[in-house]
């Protein structure tokens, strides 16, 4: 089935899809190996899409181009990901513009870094 007939089709009627705020907690497992910190807390996530059918697109970055783990950590969004119910399929795109600064930090996420003695 292509990519857009399955945009199309529709989850069943009884299964409930989920939601962005489901997506975001699941994807709080993923760490970038680095800055063990996870990805939603360190901003890097910049978009989050979930179909009619179940598929959920993510669009999101990293800390910089040509990160060498960057294939570690689509796999484990894309793992956790599809642990939340409803979830029939995960399309991880990464994405570069804008460029991801110490600003896109959560609250947590800060807090988190400075307790391992960065200044942010």
């Amino acid at each position: 089935m292509s990519e857009e007939a399955q945009s199309q089709a529709k989850a069943p009627e009884n299964e409930k899809l989920p939601t962005e705020e489901q997506i975001l907690e699941a994807l709080k497992v993923v760490k970038d190996p680095e800055i063990p910190i996870n990805v939603v807390d360190l901003g890097l996530i910049y978009g989050v899409k979930v179909r009619p059918n179940g598929i959920v697109d993510v669009d999101m970055t990293l800390t910089a181009i040509g990160c060498p783990v960057q294939d570690m950590i689509k796999a484990d969004a894309e793992l956790a990901i599809m642990r939340v119910p409803g979830v029939k399929g995960v399309n991880v795109d990464f994405v570069w513009s804008p460029p991801w600064t110490p600003a896109k930090m959560s609250e947590e996420g800060k807090k988190q870094l400075r307790m391992f003695g960065y200044n942010v």
